[in-house]
C-alpha cells in the first residue's frame, strides 16, 4: 500500500479561457496533515475544487489510494470518504445547527438517528456545535460557524478532509481550539489537506507541506524543515514564519 493516500500527477485545470493550474504535482500521506500555503492567486482552492471534482482536470491524473477519482463526478468522490469544507463554508443560514448536520448524514433522517456515539466525539471536538444545537446557524459567530462546518463534514466517517483556509478571520482563541480539533482528528485516523494563510497555524499543525505558486508545486517537504529556514520562507513566500 502506497504511504499516499492522495496523489496529483501532472495535473492541468482551465476555467473557461484561463489556464489555473500548470501541471501540479502533489501527495498527501496517509495519516499526517499536510498544509497547501502560496500567495492568493496561486491556485490553492483551484487544487481543492479539481481534487473534488467540483472543476475537470484537463490533464494530468488524481489518484485517491488506488482509485482514479480524475473524472469522477463529485458525490461519486464525497462516497469515496472524501469530505471537503469549502473557504465559504457552505453554511445553511436559515436552518438550525442540527439541520445542517442532518443534511450532511446519508443514513440519517431525524436527529435521534444520528449515531451517538460518534455525535458526543464530535461535542468533544467542537462544544459550540452541541450548545447551539437549535439555534439558527446564521446567527453564529465565524469561529463557530467554521466548527460547524468542519463538525457537519465529520458527522460520517471520513478517510480523507480537505479543509480551505480554515483560521481565516478567527480570533485567536478559536484559532487554537481549531488546531486542537484538528489534532484529535489526525489522531483518530483522519487525514488531512488544508489550504492556509495563517503561517504560525501551518507551523503548529502541518506534518508535510507544499507551495504553490502561478500553478504549480514549486517545494514540498517536512514542515517544521520550512518552518526552521527562514531564508527558504522568503524566498518561497515572500515572509518569515
Amino acid at each position: 500500500m502506497s504511504t499516499n493516500l492522495l496523489t496529483l500527477a501532472g495535473v492541468h485545470t482551465h476555467i473557461g479561457a484561463y489556464h489555473i493550474l500548470h501541471g501540479v504535482d502533489l501527495a498527501v500521506p496517509r495519516g499526517a496533515v499536510t498544509m497547501l500555503l502560496g500567495r492568493n492567486g496561486a491556485g490553492k482552492t483551484t487544487t481543492l475544487r479539481t481534487i473534488m471534482g467540483l472543476w475537470q482536470a484537463s490533464e494530468g491524473s488524481i489518484r485517491f489510494g488506488d482509485q482514479d477519482l480524475t473524472h469522477r463526478a463529485t458525490p461519486a468522490i464525497a462516497q469515496m470518504g472524501i469530505a471537503y469544507v469549502p473557504e465559504n463554508m457552505g453554511i445553511f443560514a436559515d436552518l438550525s445547527v442540527h439541520e445542517n448536520m442532518l443534511l450532511a448524514a446519508r443514513n440519517a433522517r431525524r436527529a435521534a438517528q444520528l449515531d451517538a456515539s460518534r455525535l458526543q466525539w464530535i461535542f468533544g471536538l467542537f462544544p459550540a456545535v452541541e450548545k447551539f444545537w437549535n439555534h439558527p446557524a446564521g446567527k453564529l459567530s465565524g469561529g463557530q460557524k467554521q466548527m460547524l462546518a468542519v463538525a457537519r463534514a465529520m458527522i460520517e466517517s471520513r478517510t480523507l478532509l480537505i479543509v480551505d483556509e480554515p483560521s481565516k478571520g478567527l480570533a485567536p482563541a478559536i484559532v487554537n481550539n481549531m488546531i486542537d480539533a484538528f489534532l484529535e482528528l489526525k489522531k483518530s485516523g483522519v487525514t488531512i489537506l488544508l489550504v492556509e494563510q495563517n503561517i504560525q497555524f501551518a507551523e503548529r499543525l502541518g506534518d508535510t507541506v507544499a507551495v504553490m505558486d502561478n500553478g504549480r508545486i514549486i517545494h514540498a517537504g517536512a514542515m517544521q524543515a520550512l518552518a526552521q529556514d527562514v531564508a527558504l520562507q522568503q524566498r518561497l513566500l515572500g515572509l518569515s514564519l
